[in-house]
């Protein structure tokens, strides 16, 4: 290996550590007294712009920042930037209510306008900020030096999963308690690689994996399938299938459709 890849390799190392010593150092007031601090969800993207900076300077620095701007890419990906998670998570919901089970609270029928609110909540402080600029835009990219695109989407996917392990033990947060460790992160792995199909196919743009990262929590926002008994099966059975589905069109090498 090279120089550049021994640094690259050691820098990827210190990311993982210092994304999760920031999240779980700042997660333990939580988990312990119910006292939130919300920058701790922030551990990958400051990881990221901390190591660039010190490794690449303001020039590396801007040029990171710069790709969560960068919309330029094709036109067509919008569409399942914007549109593939609702529809894996609404047929995972209509599946769990087809299946006998009744149909949980969904405030966005009679209050469709509250998705635009949410939708920036979600983008600023609900994830994608604070996440996407660190596993994608700076872990996987040195992921893929040395692995192809699936096994970097497997890697990261279950780091990524682990990362929020202490959300499992605060109190208000259904949405993990609701699902086994194992099966949470599990779906983090399939999801991983939809992240990964969006970033390669889009020119690595920050900015599109920052779209579909709130469209995904989103989705769950206006079809709460996680709170029906099986919707969550139906959507990592969907994910599953998608996966498949992207791995022999695109390969899995670099999973990107020429």
């Amino acid at each position: 290996m090279n120089g550049q890849g021994r640094l690259d390799g050691r820098n990827l190392f210190l990311f993982f550590i210092l994304t999760f010593a920031w999240s779980w150092i700042l997660w333990l007031p939580e988990v312990l007294w119910g006292f939130r601090l919300y920058l701790a969800p922030f551990g990958p993207t400051v990881s990221a712009f901390v190591l660039t900076y010190i490794n690449e300077g303001l020039s590396g620095t801007k040029a990171l920042l710069r790709r969560g701007l960068d919309f330029r890419f094709k036109r067509v990906w919008f569409v399942p930037i914007f549109l593939l998670m609702p529809t894996i998570v609404g047929l995972s919901l209509l599946l769990a209510i087809l299946s006998g089970e009744s149909v949980p609270s969904m405030p966005f029928l009679s209050q469709p306008f509250i998705v635009i609110p949410a939708f920036f909540y979600i983008f600023f402080l609900g994830g994608p900020l604070a996440e996407e600029f660190g596993w994608r835009g700076y872990a996987l990219d040195r992921l893929q030096i040395r692995y192809n695109a699936f096994i970097s989407s497997i890697i990261l996917g279950i780091l990524w999963g682990l990362w929020h392990l202490p959300l499992f033990f605060m109190k208000g947060q259904d949405i993990y308690r609701s699902v086994p460790i194992w099966g949470f992160i599990l779906g983090t792995v399939f999801l991983s690689i939809l992240f990964t199909w969006i970033y390669n196919n889009t020119g690595r743009s920050i900015l599109a994996v920052l779209l579909f990262h709130t469209m995904s929590n989103l989705a769950h926002f206006i079809f709460p399938a996680m709170a029906t008994e099986f919707g969550g099966l139906y959507s990592v059975l969907l994910n599953v299938a998608t996966v498949i589905i992207i791995l022999i069109v695109c390969g899995a090498k670099r999973m990107i459709c020429e």
